[in-house]
């Protein structure tokens, strides 16, 4: 891992002039913090929560070294006796969290973090920026594994991914989302993940004839080679010379597949298909990439293209249309002084989404007996009057936004809480997943939703709801503040 990731310096700037402040004014108080997004990316009806293995191992990693503290000393705005207590700077509180590779939805806590509010203050960067960028790459990836009809997608963006740690941390999430291999070999070796890749159009430039690059090729790399076929026409050149080549291999009792890179997918994959069936090549196998998208590849999908792989990269890696998750971390709870429980706290808004949920909170899925998810529900997490979630009972259950709205509900199927512990202390509870768990994760949890929560166009809108007694507290913190009702 790069240090300048687990550097305490990978934080925004005001995070470290208000931890200053917090020392200056002995308010390193206990405090909760919550973190959560506001909107689904891609207009879509799901996210899938992913990063936390990674954010799990830069936290116990997290500190500043000498050169940070003669940097922030060089600034000339930071006192000796602060820098001095960074030195000795370690995460030391405790974190619950979702499973990575959970589906999720908007106002919902993903993450929770009880410590003291200069170390959790440090840490909002480092959370954001590695939780919102895979959460992006991993939805994005389920989206597409879906409209292939949950078949295999390979990722292949590295050379068009947002510098190296933007291609590793796309490579990752892909992974979790649903790819079940990259062309990033780095990544490959780090995660565990499967490297695969067919050739370049340089192979085939770089030899006289495609028929010659074909064969070369599958001397060389014997098991199930993959010839790329649109260098210079894709039907009276390259697939003539594969098939030929293919006729070679499928007498030696090989098999080998062909990839079609530009140029009209589905009109191409299945003319292609036919050249080859009718060469007695059945079972060769047509994979194709260029520039593709979920729309595409579904919009291929439903029109039947005999597709048996997808490379997907640039519109995978990057998220395409969405630049960026809509994450944010926001102060919930705290210490007033006092020695008693803790102070709920919100942020008051005019505009309504962005009028934040008080207190420390549990997140529960509910499900009803067939084992499809119904609803979310935040409740209080109080330890001296736990605001519990349990199964066969009836409950009302309100809008974040705390208005009229609101649906009654028999929890007649199971309900789990989703918020586990993680780190208790600055000490990591438990193992971390492997990639592979967390891809499983993402798999069956899509199967417990609805196909409406799934859809591209106009998805049903799931609901994430809070307790009466949430709401209660919500609307007496927001007359306290407002003076409005």
């Amino acid at each position: 891992m790069s240090s300048a990731y687990t550097s305490g310096l990978f934080t925004d700037f005001y995070s470290l002039t208000m931890a200053q402040g917090y020392w200056k004014k002995a308010m390193n108080r206990q405090t909760v913090f919550e973190m959560f997004f506001r909107r689904q990316p891609f207009n879509g009806g799901f996210s899938i929560f992913a990063g936390l293995g990674t954010l799990l191992d830069k936290l116990q990693n997290l500190s500043f070294s000498q050169d940070d503290i003669d940097y922030l000393r060089s600034l000339g705005l930071f006192e000796a006796p602060f820098l001095k207590d960074l030195e000795n700077f370690r995460f030391t509180g405790s974190m619950w969290a979702m499973d990575e590779g959970t589906v999720v939805f908007p106002q919902e806590v993903l993450i929770r973090l009880e410590g003291g509010l200069i170390e959790c203050q440090i840490i909002e960067g480092l959370i954001l920026n590695t939780i919102n960028f895979q959460s992006l790459i991993a939805t994005k990836t389920a989206r597409v594994w879906l409209a292939a009809d949950k078949g295999a997608i390979l990722e292949f963006g590295l050379r068009r991914a947002q510098g190296p740690d933007g291609a590793m941390s796309a490579s990752r999430a892909a992974f979790i989302g649903g790819a079940a291999g990259t062309s990033n070999v780095l990544a490959g070796k780090e995660f565990g993940i499967p490297v695969m890749g067919t050739m370049a159009h340089s192979w085939i430039m770089a030899h006289s004839s495609e028929e010659e690059a074909f064969q070369a090729y599958a001397d060389i790399y014997p098991e199930h080679p993959v010839f790329l076929i649109d260098t210079y026409d894709t039907l009276k050149s390259g697939a003539p010379k594969a098939i030929s080549v293919g006729k070679r291999l499928t007498a030696q009792g090989r098999n080998f597949g062909v990839r079609l890179d530009s140029g009209d997918i589905h009109y191409l994959s299945v003319e292609v298909r036919k050249l080859l069936d009718a060469a007695g090549l059945t079972k060769a196998t047509i994979s194709v990439s260029n520039d593709l998208d979920e729309s595409i590849i579904q919009a291929l999908t439903d029109a039947g293209a005999p597709v048996n792989s997808w490379g997907v990269g640039t519109q995978m890696v990057t998220g395409g249309t969405d630049a960026a998750f809509t994450g944010v971390y926001k102060l919930t709870a705290r210490d007033g002084g006092g020695g008693g429980p803790l102070t709920p706290t919100m942020k008051c808004s005019d505009n309504p989404d962005k009028t934040t949920n008080p207190g420390v909170k549990q997140v529960w899925r509910i499900k009803d007996i067939q084992g499809m998810t119904v609803a979310d529900a935040l409740s209080l997490e109080d330890p001296s009057q736990p605001d519990l979630i349990e199964k066969g009972k009836a409950y009302t259950f309100w809008h974040p936004a705390a208005d009229y709205r609101h649906f009654y509900h028999v929890l007649n199927g199971s309900v789990e809480p989703m918020l586990k512990p993680w780190v208790e202390k600055g000490r990591l509870l438990r193992s971390i997943p492997s990639l592979e768990a967390s891809r499983r994760l993402v798999q069956t949890g899509l199967e417990s939703f609805d196909n409406s929560y799934k859809r591209f166009l106009n998805p049903h809108v799931y609901k994430v709801s809070i307790t009466e007694r949430l709401r209660n507290l919500k609307l007496e913190l927001i007359k306290n503040h407002l003076g409005v009702l």
